[in-house]
């Protein structure tokens, strides 16, 4: 099987009146996820094991495996982002009904949910990501993983939506302060919407 790069749901100027210009698009999904797209392809080529499997089986397969640490940090990555950019949108930010009150059920509010979101994605240190999964016992929470972790490895439940923590997702727009970018995903980027669809696929 070979990995290819998703198209973005949306046009790559499409984010720039909502804190993301088409500059930081272009860089984050035409070079950084088509390089790890380029070297999950050339890793797996080399190894049989990995041929013919899906991504989804490869993450799980090289997780927490020293000699395919390559691959999982890739085969993250490309997963990671594929999430990411389905977590953005045009119109992002407003919180549909059904998700809205399994937020405040689970949270306590809104705010509430935003804040811990918010402090995931700060309290990551270096680069990495803050979710927000259906755990299994059937409740929402926000949880945090670095580099190319990902609640599909670590079992942590079902991804709805991600925000990327490494600096290449907001230093063109941001420079270093990641607590502006992460109050505007949320505020103006979120794609709750794809989150609502996500949790009633589940």
């Amino acid at each position: 099987m070979t990995f290819t790069l998703p198209s973005l749901p949306f046009a790559p100027g499409a984010l720039a009146g909502r804190g993301m210009c088409q500059e930081t698009l272009e860089l984050h999904h035409g070079k950084h996820h088509q390089a790890y797209v380029t070297a999950l392809n050339g890793l797996v080529e080399k190894n049989e094991a990995l041929k013919g499997k899906s991504l989804e089986d490869i993450i799980r397969m090289s997780h927490g495996r020293e000699e395919l640490v390559p691959v999982f940090n890739n085969a993250g990555q490309h997963w990671n982002h594929s999430l990411f950019w389905n977590s953005l949108s045009a119109t992002g930010g407003a919180i549909p009904g059904n998700l809205e009150k399994k937020l405040v059920s689970d949270f306590g509010s809104v705010e509430k949910f935003k804040e811990t979101f918010k402090a995931a994605a700060l309290g990551q240190f270096g680069s990495g990501w803050a979710w927000l999964v259906l755990a299994s016992d059937g409740r929402l929470k926000v949880t945090k993983t670095g580099n190319a972790g990902t609640p599909l490895a670590t079992g942590d439940g079902k991804a709805l939506l991600v925000v990327d923590v490494w600096e290449h997702a907001y230093y063109v727009d941001f420079r270093n302060r990641r607590a502006d970018f992460v109050d505007n995903f949320l505020a103006k980027l979120a794609n709750f919407e794809f989150a609502a669809a996500q949790l009633a696929a589940a």
